[in-house]
């Protein structure tokens, strides 16, 4: 099985106004879209660190863009 590239993820008792968006390829890290806090889950030691910081920066903006097309999508369907 192939995993989408983003995933939504909630925890609604715990963090109520968070929504954090899941990025399964590398270099694989949860955003917070409340805050815009990183948490990576790859260890990105050796990497070049300017280029990672270029590709994360595009899976940020990604990221927003998948948050967003999901909930049009979603209040289409309500």
């Amino acid at each position: 099985m192939e995993l989408p590239k983003f995933l939504l993820g909630d925890n609604t008792k715990a963090n109520e106004d968070d929504i954090f968006v899941i990025h399964t390829e590398f270099p694989r890290f949860i955003i917070n879209l409340k805050d815009d806090e990183i948490e990576m889950m790859d260890d990105l030691i050796g990497s070049d660190e300017e280029e990672l910081s270029i590709q994360v920066a595009g899976f940020i903006e990604e990221a927003s863009e998948f948050y967003d097309e999901e909930m049009k999508a979603y209040e289409e369907e309500v």
